[in-house]
């Protein structure tokens, strides 16, 4: 397998890792993002910190991405490529932030003292952060990104489309949320997400199975048939 190859391959496992360790740590989050009772608890924080981990693993997960493509980019994408590594670092330092505000929560519940306006504000700033993160910054990046694969043909033009549309739907069920216009758990946000979904899960087999088709860089030698050399 060639470098360029395992690049993509490599970046295609980043995606699918940050699927993973995202919808893993919502889950161990439970209780917690929503429920006052939670707060006033005296049981473990156990879930709660192993989620915050699995944060901290998205995090390098989702720089990864951008690392590994950002060597395959950069010659047909100079401005496209180095963007979307910066956007994905604005986006898992965001992630960052919400992990340590869980860790400080759940320090704070032992401690007894989460019922009070700390433990509020502190789940409050996980929110945030995950409406900022995985809201707003994703819906940025992936139209970098999409319309950069477009414009290359690197993969089928389903793909960026899919990253398109969905980033328009997250970006605008996020606003309505930060505005106060919806609330955070609806079947209609629900309903939004799952284009971006299906964007990131076929990008990230088509990065496995086939890596992306590049043009040439400009100026490469053409390749010579073996006769006419002769």
């Amino acid at each position: 397998m060639s470098r360029p190859r395992r690049a993509a391959a490599l970046a295609g496992a980043f995606y699918l890792l940050t699927h993973l360790t995202s919808v893993a740590a919502v889950i161990l989050y439970g209780p917690m993002v929503a429920d006052d009772v939670w707060l006033a608890g005296s049981d473990g924080g156990g879930p709660q910190l192993l989620g915050a981990l699995l944060d901290i693993v998205l995090a390098v997960a989702v720089v990864g991405t951008a690392l590994c493509l950002l060597p395959l980019l950069r010659a047909h994408a100079p401005l496209g490529g180095p963007a979307y590594l910066v956007l994905r670092v604005l986006e898992a330092a965001v992630i960052l932030v919400g992990a340590a505000s869980v860790a400080a929560l759940v320090s704070l519940r032992d401690a007894g003292l989460a019922d009070g306006g700390a433990g509020v504000a502190l789940r409050e700033l996980y929110s945030a952060t995950f409406l900022v993160g995985a809201g707003l910054v994703v819906g940025v990046h992936t139209v970098v990104l999409a319309v950069v694969l477009w414009r290359l043909r690197a993969v089928p033009r389903w793909i960026p489309v899919l990253g398109v549309v969905g980033s328009a739907l997250v970006t605008a069920s996020n606003l309505t949320v930060m505005f106060g216009l919806a609330d955070e758990v609806t079947t209609a946000r629900a309903l939004a997400a799952i284009p971006i979904f299906l964007w990131e899960i076929s990008l990230a087999i088509t990065l496995i199975v086939r890596g992306l088709r590049l043009p040439a860089p400009t100026g490469a030698p053409e390749k010579v048939p073996a006769a006419v050399a002769a």
